[in-house]
């Protein structure tokens, strides 16, 4: 048997309090979870369950999911990050604490788990630029196509924040800026005022990337924007940034600029067409575990690195 199983690395619970807020990550990510679960059943039956763990959030920490999923007799593994589109170094937190909990459920002189997979970015993936394009443009149609005139409709198209500097490792700058560029080709001929934003941390002594979202939006009113409408690209799955950050900067905008009207877009979450070409590209992965030329591993590694517990050394964690 195998399993499927998403990854959301967000190291914000989503029971997190914020005045009278609660993110909606949880159940967003269960419609996810559900979702493409229903998809992949539809190919592979139920050879194939899909599971969901989070970083840091009991009762969904990946060494409860991986116990949970070790009982039920699962062997194989496809880890699937779902919240950060395009980052390796951000995804790759999801190998790191995947791997930790199975240090812990490791046994002397056998491997329980006989083979693993990973999705780690689907910046590139056509189906997710055309959909993004197709869900701004929609967006403008319904809301804004009345008052403004496209060349007056700026949008902000906003990627995941990278440090210039991340351990040695790629942090993900050229995949978003890939995705920014492939999104904004499907939208430039309609819409000439488009600017990546960058969500950033607020996080001192470290260089990341720009214009972030606020100055992105305020270069394009100083261009003769109108309308500014605001789409996470960078980010499949709603989560503090793309709902609070966000929200904290159209406030701050409406405040230096009440003449121009903002729309703030959701992330694609459980849209049904994400959630079909998400378990599309899981195919592959889970033909390749079911493959009777998969290689057995019938011996556990003698040595075990040594665990760090926590995220503090990670530059930029969700």
């Amino acid at each position: 048997m195998t399993l499927f199983v998403t990854l959301s690395v967000d190291f914000h619970e989503w029971s997190h309090q914020h005045g009278n807020f609660i993110s909606p990550h949880n159940a967003i990510f269960e419609r996810q979870r559900a979702g493409i679960e229903h998809a992949l059943q539809h190919t592979w039956g139920d050879r194939v369950k899909v599971f969901k763990a989070f970083n840091f959030c009991a009762p969904f920490l990946p060494e409860q999911v991986l116990e949970q999923i070790k009982a039920e007799g699962f062997e194989k593994l496809l880890i699937y990050p779902l919240l950060v589109v395009d980052s390796i170094f951000t995804s790759g937190i999801a190998v790191e604490q995947v791997n930790h909990a199975l240090a812990k459920l490791s046994e002397p002189g056998h491997h329980w788990l006989q083979g693993t997979r990973y999705i780690p970015s689907f910046y590139n993936e056509p189906d997710y630029i055309e959909l993004l394009a197709d869900l701004v443009k929609a967006k403008i149609q319904q809301d804004l196509a009345v008052a403004h005139l496209p060349s007056q409709t700026g949008i902000v198209l906003m990627n995941h924040g990278c440090p210039h500097k991340a351990k040695g490792f790629t942090s993900g700058i050229a995949e978003s800026e890939a995705l920014y560029e492939a999104v904004r080709l499907k939208l430039i001929h309609e819409y000439p005022l488009i600017s990546v934003g960058w969500l950033n941390h607020d996080t001192p002594m470290i260089e990341w990337t720009q214009p972030n979202a606020t100055q992105a939006a305020k270069n394009l009113i100083d261009l003769g924007a109108t309308a500014i409408v605001m789409m996470p690209i960078g980010f499949a799955t709603e989560n503090h940034e793309t709902i609070l950050d966000v929200h904290h900067i159209v406030h701050h905008l409406q405040h230096r600029h009440p003449e121009v009207t903002y729309v703030q877009m959701p992330c694609v979450n459980e849209h049904p067409d994400f959630l079909k070409m998400a378990a599309g590209w899981a195919n592959p992965q889970i033909e390749a575990l079911l493959s009777p030329a998969a290689t057995p591993i019938s011996r556990v590694a003698v040595a075990t690195p040594e665990l760090h517990h926590g995220h503090h050394h990670h530059a930029h964690a969700h």
